[in-house]
């Protein structure tokens, strides 16, 4: 099974955000980004939201 990826820095943010989450499932790393997303930069929880997050998942390694 692949490793499965989320990048901040290809999110907008103000806050220019760097931090990259990984996961070897898609819904364990979907919930951690809602976390990282709604605590971080003040997101709501919402199913667009996620849908949103969803189509922000990479399959592999981050780039460096």
């Amino acid at each position: 099974m692949a490793r499965k990826y989320i990048d901040c820095r290809e999110m907008p943010s103000e806050s220019n955000c760097t931090v990259t989450i990984a996961a070897d499932s898609e819904q364990e790393l979907l919930e951690a980004a809602v976390q990282h997303a709604v605590k971080v930069h003040g997101h709501q929880d919402t199913p667009a939201f996620r849908q949103q997050l969803s189509g922000a998942i990479h399959t592999g390694a981050p780039p460096a």
